[in-house]
């Protein structure tokens, strides 16, 4: 007797302009739901949007747009990682004007014709079951420098107006460079500050136009919100500096005005550097103490997630450098939150930085049902609800599979690749 066999179909993605088999699951989603899961594979949600492992792309500069129009190099770069199980894809830093770019190549949203390129991307990304968010920002005094592979090992180098780019453009909150042979930025005035506001939210519902799920706001690594945000290179007598109400004035008007031009839905994100690693010169300059201060406003902002980073407003930096010293930054703030009197609003919190092996990744987000971590060697709470990674991407964009391989756990690949699960290299 023949049984006959039921022949099925690929079900198509719903929801983009072209034909490619839905992940169902998505790729890096666990296949196993019980009790032995680790955090780092279980959902998160933020407002509207799930994320189905606690994995994100770290906005990271390519210095390859075209005017600020993405290009089929950032469908590629950025396409492997929505491949690959990463959950939550953030598109790098996108200038919300033209002299805020940080080289003449950064990506930009600061007019219409840069909506469709980043749609295509969002679409490729959506097609594999993952979500995407993009960072935007303003370079403020370290902008117009050349991409890195052009400058020095140990220096950034201008961008002359031959090669595309406006040192005599710069803005910042006073005419301080970034360093001796750079150029004297132009002290913002008001109008120039409430203008930029406007340009945020004028970015930020061009990206809502092209359908990303999430926006982030770049406030720190030395750019021009975080150059507000330090009493080192904020020297204004205005209502934009001194006090840190004054100071931290500019990034709370972007997340208000932001998040009140986004869909209610849409989680809004905001990276700091939770320090400028000056506190060795003795005198006033941004520290974690005010971070974890800012972060409880942010949150009355309406802004859900916080990615704590660090560093990047001064050369002079010194940064005591240990595998979890920004992770570490991030669960201190997390910490601080927790204490928030019953009914303040939530903020969810991200950490990232030197994260490269399966057990970090685990432990920055472990939690048990008291909401203590299981980190065994540092002893500490859970330092964070989401895990960035960056350079780790660019090094193997299959980061999520070997540590869910590493892990133990079971989780769905891309289905194209099902004859080739993921295995560990032999060494």
């Amino acid at each position: 007797m023949t049984v006959s066999k039921k022949l099925t179909k690929s079900t198509p993605a719903a929801g983009v302009p072209f034909y490619t088999p839905a992940q169902d699951p998505p790729a890096g989603t666990a296949l196993d739901t019980g009790a032995e899961v680790p955090t780092l594979f279980t959902p998160f949600k933020l407002r509207d949007l799930t994320l189905q492992n606690r994995f994100v792309v770290s906005p990271m500069c390519t210095y390859s747009a075209d005017d600020g129009h993405l290009t089929d190099w950032h469908l590629v770069h950025l396409g492997a990682f929505a491949l690959r199980g990463a959950a939550l894809i953030i598109v790098e830093a996108t200038a919300v004007t033209p002299n805020g770019r940080i080289s003449p190549e950064d990506s930009g949203l600061w007019q219409d014709s840069q909506i469709a390129p980043l749609r295509r991307i969002v679409d490729y990304v959506h097609s594999q079951g993952q979500k995407i968010g993009i960072q935007l920002a303003h370079a403020g005094r370290k902008a117009s420098t050349l991409a890195p592979w052009h400058a020095k090992p140990t220096q950034h180098e201008v961008a002359t107006a031959e090669v595309g780019g406006w040192p005599d453009n710069l803005w910042a909150p006073s005419a301080i460079p970034w360093d001796e042979g750079y150029p004297v930025p132009k002290k913002m005035t008001v109008a120039q500050i409430e203008g930029l506001v406007q340009s945020f939210v004028d970015a930020a519902k061009r990206a809502v136009q092209a359908g990303v799920d999430t926006i982030e706001i770049h406030g720190a690594h030395g750019y021009l919100i975080s150059e507000f945000l330090s009493p080192i290179t904020n020297q204004r007598t205005d209502a934009y500096g001194g006090s840190f109400a004054n100071r931290t004035r500019l990034l709370l008007d972007i997340a208000r005005a932001v998040r009140g031009a986004i869909p209610a839905g849409m989680p809004l994100l905001v990276r700091i550097s939770a320090t400028e690693w000056m506190e060795w010169t003795g005198q006033p300059s941004w520290d974690l103490a005010q971070s974890k201060q800012l972060a409880a406003l942010l949150a009355d902002a309406g802004v859900d997630l916080l990615d704590v980073s660090s560093g990047g407003n001064n050369p002079r930096q010194q940064v005591r450098l240990h595998p979890y010293y920004q992770a570490d930054m991030a669960g201190e703030i997390r910490a601080e939150l927790a204490r928030r009197p019953p009914g303040a609003k939530p903020l969810a919190i991200g950490a990232v930085g030197m994260v490269t092996t399966a057990e970090m990744a685990r432990d920055i987000v472990q939690a048990d049902g008291t909401g203590e971590g299981n980190d065994a060697e540092h002893g500490t709470r859970t330092r964070a609800d989401l895990v960035l990674v960056a350079r780790q991407f660019l090094r193997e964009p299959e980061f999520v599979l070997r540590v869910a391989h590493e892990l133990g756990v079971q989780v769905k690949g891309p289905s194209q690749y099902h004859r080739a699960p993921y295995k560990a290299p032999k060494l």
